[in-house]
């Protein structure tokens, strides 16, 4: 059963910085992309990031261009996203997650089958 742990999360001022964490398990994780989703109060959840199995082809939603980073350590089954510069409107519940089907690459929901717990991360103004 694939496991999907974030950690990372907390309270930070507009203009700080933060890194999440996902550590996964359950799967053969250096085959399966993984990605970033957020999901705002009242909001649905959002796209975020994802990176591919071997970590050489990015996406980014347009909103974190140029201020966030993912990346893996497929040796440590490890997926992260770096948060600079951030903004209030960034406050989300932030999710990890692995593509369905190995190899793949999807940038939306559907393509995503395993999920983490989310974290949270506020950014006071």
């Amino acid at each position: 059963q694939v496991q999907l742990v974030e950690s990372g999360g907390g309270l930070v001022q507009a203009g700080g910085s933060l890194r999440l964490s996902c550590a996964a398990s359950g799967l053969t994780f250096r085959t399966y992309a993984m990605g970033w989703f957020r999901q705002a109060p009242g909001k649905e959840r959002e796209f975020v990031a994802a990176i591919n199995w071997s970590g050489g082809s990015v996406y980014y939603t347009d909103s974190v261009k140029g201020r966030f980073t993912i990346s893996r350590d497929n040796a440590a089954d490890m997926v992260y996203l770096q948060m600079n510069s951030l903004k209030p409107e960034d406050t989300a519940v932030y999710y990890c997650a692995a593509e369905r089907n190995p190899y793949g690459f999807g940038r939306v929901e559907t393509n995503f089958g395993s999920w983490g717990q989310g974290t949270q991360v506020t950014v006071s103004s």
